[in-house]
């Protein structure tokens, strides 16, 4: 495959997702470096902003298996992972696999779930694999974890703990639409039929697992120069020394932001990455990451704004 070509097949996704999700063309983008870089992606927005939607369209979009959890407070972790259940004919342990056993999968409303529950995805993340009764399962290379959380509505949620936070490339926000993208929703679900369910029976299949390899393969070939990797670094180590920041960013962070750089530069027909990519990253690959400190939290400031400021401090390769 070539990078015209990637670009093209790209093109072609972003087009097929944005025919049911309007107006938010640049989480699109992410998600696609996401599925690229091996990432993992957190949505966060208020009720009714197209979060499961837009997981739902993006899954609709690839050949992949698709797998659903819905997480509630009475949520176990084997009704994610599975369990091996007794077979009294066969006198042998049978494994009954969970949802987690998919290519794609959503967690929606991950935050809505016990820390317990929560923590049987962190292994399935990190190494796409689960260990259930002592033996490893293998999630395969597509295994991509696309979750949704309501920022707003506190009562009966539990907050993701840093640790499974960290497993997350990306930490998207999404807001209300404009005005002008309101109303061509409303258009276009006025001239549907009212059934649920039907937003993306419509999309075509547009990658398969062997276009996917295919594609992650021309990213790997994708080298950052030295100036670029220092760049990266800089802007790490910068979160751990702003007075505004109380933890910051680890290494594990650094090599991600690399990691979306090469596939973001991939995307966009380029062997090379560029400062502008690194910056265009920055903020939805850190703000998950970091702790800000009590003068920061007590005016008020978001990770986003802290993270904007260190971003105009820190000097970009020429």
């Amino acid at each position: 495959m070539t990078l015209e070509a990637l670009r093209d097949r790209t093109e072609a996704l972003r087009a097929e997702i944005g025919r049911t999700v309007l107006g938010q063309d640049e989480t699109i983008e992410l998600l696609l470096v996401a599925l690229f870089a091996r990432g993992h992606v957190l949505l966060e927005g208020p009720p009714g902003t197209a979060k499961t939607l837009l997981a739902r369209s993006f899954s609709a979009a690839l050949d992949l298996e698709f797998g659903r959890i819905q997480f509630t407070p009475d949520l176990m972790p084997g009704d994610v992972l599975g369990t091996s259940i007794f077979d009294f004919r066969t006198n042998n342990f049978v494994l009954t696999k969970g949802p987690v056993f998919s290519q794609v999968l959503l967690a929606d409303e991950i935050n809505r779930a016990p820390p317990k529950t929560q923590a049987a995805l962190l292994q399935a993340m990190s190494e796409r694999t689960v260990s259930i009764d002592g033996t490893d399962h293998s999630l395969g290379s597509e295994f991509i974890v696309v979750a949704t959380q309501n920022p707003i509505e506190q009562q009966g949620t539990y907050p993701l703990p840093e640790a499974q936070l960290d497993r997350f490339l990306f930490k998207l926000v999404i807001d209300f639409p404009p005005e002008d993208v309101e109303m061509a929703i409303l258009r276009q679900h006025a001239a549907e039929p009212l059934e649920a369910g039907l937003e993306t029976a419509g999309l075509a299949k547009v990658l398969d697992s062997a276009a996917l390899a295919e594609t992650r393969a021309l990213v790997d070939s994708i080298i950052l120069k030295d100036d670029i990797l220092a760049y990266v670094l800089r802007l790490i180590r910068a979160t751990r020394e702003s007075s505004e920041i109380a933890f910051g960013a680890s290494t594990r962070a650094a090599d991600a932001l690399a990691s979306a750089a090469r596939a973001t530069a991939a995307l966009n027909g380029r062997d090379f990455a560029i400062p502008d990519d690194v910056k265009k990253l920055f903020i939805p690959t850190l703000r998950h990451r970091i702790v800000l400190g009590p003068a920061a939290e007590i005016e008020g400031r978001s990770p986003a704004q802290v993270l904007e400021n260190i971003l105009n401090q820190v000097e970009a390769p020429r």
